[in-house]
């Protein structure tokens, strides 16, 4: 079924009287859009805050009157009503709607992440000196954080690339999609514990688990399900202030000599994050992709 998309260019405005408007017209969903480009990368805990000019879009189902809608608005706004736009949009799957623009991507030299269905190039598109085998992680990430687009998410993947994991155990803190988690095993680990705060993660890790054929060697759960599991490499991407609050949990997670990596972290908070850790950890000098950055680092033995 189509749906009748309003749009509202409302400036600085504050959206809240737009959005009970809205609601009170019939809008079954409202979306807050930046009509610029200023990024929100990381707001201090507690806010929530907007871009300098906010563009305002809301779905009505089809068979609504837009002057209804408009008079609405002009009744209920104290403010005089912005230009408006309506369009018909056709209904689709729209927490999936982005996937269309996922395609196969390395990462490193050998690592690739494919949405489901989706292969690599030809084998002779992926040779490289080293003639290194390459490892495909199949991904579906479902309604979860976490495909390797995102800078953070690149960032752990190249490390991963790099490592000798063979034999390793390893924790994903904040495993998202499963993404890292699952490389990891296909990059030679014997075992990892995925961890996150939400349920749809937990379960889009499974699936691409099972779909990746490494179940067996996955265990996933809730944070608090981690309980005194220690393993010689933790990946945490997650953001900068929890990163700071679990160095100290972290610390007891990894073994001696074992290692550590932190993303999730803009490129101004590296050395506020690691100097969280420096009690336990020797922390290499940052690595950074775009405005973000990976910190990793080695437990030291006393």
């Amino acid at each position: 079924m189509p749906f009748l998309q309003l749009t509202l260019s409302i400036g600085s405005a504050d959206p809240e009287p737009f959005e009970d408007a809205l609601l009170a017209a019939g809008a079954s969903s409202i979306t807050l859009e930046d009509a610029e480009d200023n990024p929100v990368l990381e707001p201090a805990p507690g806010t929530t805050p907007l871009w300098p000019r906010v563009t305002l879009k809301a779905l009505f189902d089809s068979d609504v009157s837009r002057e209804a809608i408009l008079d609405t608005l002009r009744v209920d706004l104290p403010l005089p009503l912005p230009d408006a736009s309506f369009e018909t949009i056709e209904d689709r799957v729209w927490e999936r709607e982005w996937l269309k623009d996922f395609k196969p991507m390395r990462f490193g030299r050998r690592l690739w992440i494919c949405p489901g269905g989706q292969l690599p190039p030809s084998e002779s598109q992926l040779a490289n000196h080293e003639s290194l085998p390459t490892c495909i992680v199949s991904l579906d990430p479902g309604l979860a954080f976490g495909t390797g687009t995102h800078p953070t998410t690149a960032l752990c993947l190249e490390w991963l690339d790099n490592q000798d994991l063979r034999g390793k155990r390893v924790i994903d803190y904040g495993c998202g999609s499963g993404v890292l988690a699952i490389a990891a095993l296909k990059l030679g680990a014997r075992e990892v514990f995925a961890v996150d705060i939400d349920p749809q993660a937990i379960q889009a890790t499974r699936d691409n688990a099972q779909r990746n054929g490494v179940s067996g060697q996955l265990r996933v759960g809730m944070v608090e399900e981690l309980a005194e599991f220690q393993a010689e490499v933790l990946l945490a991407n997650i953001l900068a202030e929890p990163l700071k609050l679990l160095a100290g949990r972290f610390a007891d997670l990894v073994e001696p000599a074992g290692k550590i990596v932190l993303s999730g972290v803009l490129g101004l908070q590296a050395s506020e994050v690691a100097n969280c850790y420096t009690p336990w950890f020797d922390i290499a000098p940052a690595a950074f992709h775009d405005d973000w950055a990976r910190l990793d680092g080695v437990r030291r033995t006393i």
